[in-house]
Protein backbone atom coordinates (compact mmCIF):
# COMPACT_ATOMS: atom_id res chain seq x y z
CA UNK A 1 0.00 0.00 0.00
CA UNK A 2 1.22 3.37 -0.59
CA UNK A 3 0.05 6.60 -0.32
CA UNK A 4 1.87 10.08 -2.01
CA UNK A 5 3.78 10.48 2.04
CA UNK A 6 3.96 7.21 2.89
CA UNK A 7 4.49 3.29 2.17
CA UNK A 8 2.74 1.26 4.18
CA UNK A 9 3.60 -2.76 4.23
CA UNK A 10 1.67 -5.43 6.48
CA UNK A 11 3.97 -7.91 7.70
CA UNK A 12 3.36 -11.37 9.11
CA UNK A 13 6.06 -12.28 11.71
CA UNK A 14 6.28 -15.59 12.75
CA UNK A 15 4.90 -17.92 13.94
CA UNK A 16 2.20 -16.28 11.33
CA UNK A 17 -0.93 -15.30 13.48
CA UNK A 18 -1.96 -11.56 13.32
CA UNK A 19 -1.58 -8.55 10.60
CA UNK A 20 1.56 -6.17 12.10
CA UNK A 21 1.96 -2.67 9.70
CA UNK A 22 4.50 -0.70 9.55
CA UNK A 23 4.16 3.03 7.99
CA UNK A 24 7.47 3.95 6.57
CA UNK A 25 8.51 7.48 6.12
CA UNK A 26 11.97 7.97 5.20
CA UNK A 27 14.32 6.76 7.77
CA UNK A 28 11.63 6.25 10.32
CA UNK A 29 8.64 4.11 10.61
CA UNK A 30 6.06 3.29 12.86
CA UNK A 31 5.14 0.00 13.95
CA UNK A 32 1.25 -1.03 14.93
CA UNK A 33 0.27 -4.33 16.39
CA UNK A 34 4.24 -5.95 16.80
CA UNK A 35 3.01 -9.72 17.24
CA UNK A 36 5.99 -12.14 16.82
CA UNK A 37 9.50 -12.11 18.44
CA UNK A 38 11.46 -8.82 19.13
CA UNK A 39 14.46 -10.50 17.32
CA UNK A 40 12.77 -10.79 14.26
CA UNK A 41 11.77 -7.21 13.98
CA UNK A 42 15.11 -6.03 14.91
CA UNK A 43 16.11 -7.98 11.59
CA UNK A 44 13.42 -6.51 9.84
CA UNK A 45 14.37 -3.03 10.45
CA UNK A 46 17.72 -3.44 9.39
CA UNK A 47 17.24 -5.16 6.20
CA UNK A 48 14.47 -2.76 5.62
CA UNK A 49 17.24 0.45 6.90
CA UNK A 50 14.09 1.70 8.86
CA UNK A 51 14.63 3.33 12.70
CA UNK A 52 11.34 2.62 14.56
CA UNK A 53 10.40 5.85 16.08
CA UNK A 54 6.87 4.67 18.03
CA UNK A 55 5.03 1.52 18.51
CA UNK A 56 0.82 2.09 18.56
CA UNK A 57 -1.48 -1.01 19.56
CA UNK A 58 -5.42 -1.53 19.19
CA UNK A 59 -5.26 -3.08 22.37
CA UNK A 60 -4.31 -5.70 25.01
CA UNK A 61 -4.38 -9.24 23.69
CA UNK A 62 -0.63 -10.93 23.76
CA UNK A 63 -1.25 -11.69 19.75
CA UNK A 64 -1.10 -7.48 19.13
CA UNK A 65 1.98 -6.54 21.56
CA UNK A 66 4.30 -10.00 21.95
CA UNK A 67 7.08 -7.70 20.97
CA UNK A 68 6.36 -4.08 21.78
CA UNK A 69 7.36 -3.68 25.07
CA UNK A 70 11.14 -5.16 23.98
CA UNK A 71 11.59 -3.04 21.10
CA UNK A 72 10.38 0.14 23.04
CA UNK A 73 13.53 -0.58 25.45
CA UNK A 74 15.58 -1.40 22.84
CA UNK A 75 15.08 1.48 20.45
CA UNK A 76 14.47 4.04 23.50
CA UNK A 77 11.12 4.63 21.91
CA UNK A 78 7.50 5.01 23.03
CA UNK A 79 4.52 2.10 22.92
CA UNK A 80 0.70 3.05 23.37
CA UNK A 81 -1.98 1.14 24.54
CA UNK A 82 -5.04 2.08 26.59
CA UNK A 83 -4.69 2.36 30.00
CA UNK A 84 -8.28 0.20 30.46
CA UNK A 85 -6.06 -2.72 28.72
CA UNK A 86 -3.07 -2.50 31.09
CA UNK A 87 -4.39 -5.57 32.64
CA UNK A 88 -4.36 -8.23 30.15
CA UNK A 89 -0.16 -8.01 29.78
CA UNK A 90 -0.20 -10.35 32.57
CA UNK A 91 -3.55 -12.19 31.28
CA UNK A 92 -1.96 -12.94 28.33
CA UNK A 93 1.45 -14.31 28.64
CA UNK A 94 -0.17 -17.62 29.05
CA UNK A 95 -1.03 -17.60 25.44
CA UNK A 96 2.56 -15.71 24.48
CA UNK A 97 4.20 -19.46 26.20
CA UNK A 98 1.89 -21.46 24.00
CA UNK A 99 2.82 -20.37 21.16
CA UNK A 100 6.31 -20.51 22.31
CA UNK A 101 7.26 -16.65 22.31
CA UNK A 102 8.87 -15.14 25.87
CA UNK A 103 6.48 -13.90 28.59
CA UNK A 104 6.08 -9.86 28.39
CA UNK A 105 8.50 -8.86 31.58
CA UNK A 106 7.89 -5.69 33.35
CA UNK A 107 11.49 -4.98 33.50
CA UNK A 108 11.31 -3.21 29.80
CA UNK A 109 9.52 -0.27 29.12
CA UNK A 110 5.44 0.10 30.28
CA UNK A 111 3.04 1.38 27.63
CA UNK A 112 1.63 4.90 27.84
CA UNK A 113 -1.77 5.59 27.75
CA UNK A 114 -3.18 6.49 24.15
CA UNK A 115 -5.71 9.55 23.72
CA UNK A 116 -9.36 7.90 21.70
CA UNK A 117 -10.90 10.04 19.39
CA UNK A 118 -8.40 12.37 18.41
CA UNK A 119 -5.82 13.37 15.87
CA UNK A 120 -2.27 13.33 15.96
CA UNK A 121 0.78 13.94 13.43
CA UNK A 122 3.00 10.86 13.89
CA UNK A 123 5.12 11.98 11.41
CA UNK A 124 5.55 15.77 10.50
CA UNK A 125 3.49 15.34 7.60
CA UNK A 126 1.55 12.71 8.71
CA UNK A 127 -1.93 12.74 10.27
CA UNK A 128 -3.43 9.99 12.28
CA UNK A 129 -7.28 9.43 13.82
CA UNK A 130 -7.14 7.64 16.64
CA UNK A 131 -10.91 6.22 17.30
CA UNK A 132 -12.22 4.40 20.65
CA UNK A 133 -13.25 0.94 19.31
CA UNK A 134 -14.51 -0.95 22.27
CA UNK A 135 -16.08 -4.45 22.43
CA UNK A 136 -13.46 -6.51 21.79
CA UNK A 137 -11.65 -5.24 24.81
CA UNK A 138 -12.19 -2.25 27.38
CA UNK A 139 -9.82 -0.23 25.58
CA UNK A 140 -9.80 -1.34 22.18
CA UNK A 141 -8.92 1.06 19.42
CA UNK A 142 -8.59 1.34 15.93
CA UNK A 143 -5.71 4.12 14.01
CA UNK A 144 -7.37 5.73 10.51
CA UNK A 145 -4.80 7.54 8.06
CA UNK A 146 -6.85 9.82 6.32
CA UNK A 147 -3.96 10.55 3.52
CA UNK A 148 -3.52 6.87 2.86
CA UNK A 149 -6.71 5.71 2.61
CA UNK A 150 -6.43 2.83 4.96
CA UNK A 151 -7.64 2.41 8.59
CA UNK A 152 -6.39 -0.36 11.04
CA UNK A 153 -9.33 -1.87 13.13
CA UNK A 154 -7.38 -4.46 15.19
CA UNK A 155 -10.29 -7.51 16.36
CA UNK A 156 -12.78 -5.03 15.65
CA UNK A 157 -14.06 -6.22 12.55
CA UNK A 158 -12.98 -9.16 10.29
CA UNK A 159 -13.96 -10.26 6.71
CA UNK A 160 -17.19 -11.28 7.16
CA UNK A 161 -17.83 -11.65 11.05
CA UNK A 162 -16.13 -9.37 14.37
CA UNK A 163 -13.89 -9.85 17.22
CA UNK A 164 -14.64 -12.35 19.91
CA UNK A 165 -16.00 -11.22 22.93
CA UNK A 166 -15.57 -13.83 25.52
CA UNK A 167 -12.28 -12.91 26.59
CA UNK A 168 -11.51 -10.58 30.06
CA UNK A 169 -12.92 -7.26 28.70
CA UNK A 170 -15.29 -8.44 26.05
CA UNK A 171 -18.58 -7.12 25.67
CA UNK A 172 -20.60 -7.91 22.83
CA UNK A 173 -23.43 -5.34 22.49
CA UNK A 174 -20.62 -2.61 23.09
CA UNK A 175 -18.58 -4.21 20.01
CA UNK A 176 -21.63 -3.92 17.87
CA UNK A 177 -21.73 -0.26 19.04
CA UNK A 178 -18.48 -0.21 17.87
CA UNK A 179 -18.79 -1.54 14.41
CA UNK A 180 -21.81 0.93 13.85
CA UNK A 181 -19.56 4.03 14.89
CA UNK A 182 -16.72 2.72 11.94
CA UNK A 183 -20.26 2.52 9.52
CA UNK A 184 -21.11 5.91 10.62
CA UNK A 185 -17.52 7.66 10.07
CA UNK A 186 -19.13 7.40 6.48
CA UNK A 187 -15.24 6.54 5.09
CA UNK A 188 -14.80 6.28 1.09
CA UNK A 189 -15.57 2.99 -0.06
CA UNK A 190 -11.93 2.69 -1.12
CA UNK A 191 -10.57 3.24 2.58
CA UNK A 192 -8.43 -0.38 2.61
CA UNK A 193 -9.34 -1.62 6.39
CA UNK A 194 -6.45 -4.08 7.84
CA UNK A 195 -7.90 -6.59 10.25
CA UNK A 196 -6.00 -7.80 13.07
CA UNK A 197 -6.29 -11.42 11.44
CA UNK A 198 -7.07 -12.46 7.86
CA UNK A 199 -7.20 -10.52 4.71
CA UNK A 200 -7.53 -6.88 4.24
CA UNK A 201 -10.62 -5.86 3.10
CA UNK A 202 -12.56 -2.08 1.68
CA UNK A 203 -15.04 -0.39 3.15
CA UNK A 204 -17.14 -0.59 0.27
CA UNK A 205 -16.44 -4.22 0.02
CA UNK A 206 -17.54 -4.68 3.64
CA UNK A 207 -20.99 -3.13 3.17
CA UNK A 208 -21.44 -5.72 0.63
CA UNK A 209 -20.06 -8.74 2.43
CA UNK A 210 -19.92 -8.48 6.40
CA UNK A 211 -23.32 -8.85 7.50
CA UNK A 212 -22.48 -7.16 10.92
CA UNK A 213 -21.41 -4.29 9.04
CA UNK A 214 -24.33 -2.04 9.12
CA UNK A 215 -25.48 1.16 12.04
Amino acid sequence: MQSPKNKIELVQMPPQNTNSVVVFNGANCIVFDPWGRAGDWKKYFSEHNVTPIAIYATHGHPDHISAAAELAEHFDIDWHMSHLDMDLIDWGNGLLDYFGLPKLSHDNRAPIDISSDCRKMIFSDTEMQIISLPGHTRGGVGYYLPDAGVFIVGDTLFQDSYGRTDFPGGDEQILFQSISKIYDMKLPDTTVVIHGHGHHTTIGWLKQNNRFFHK
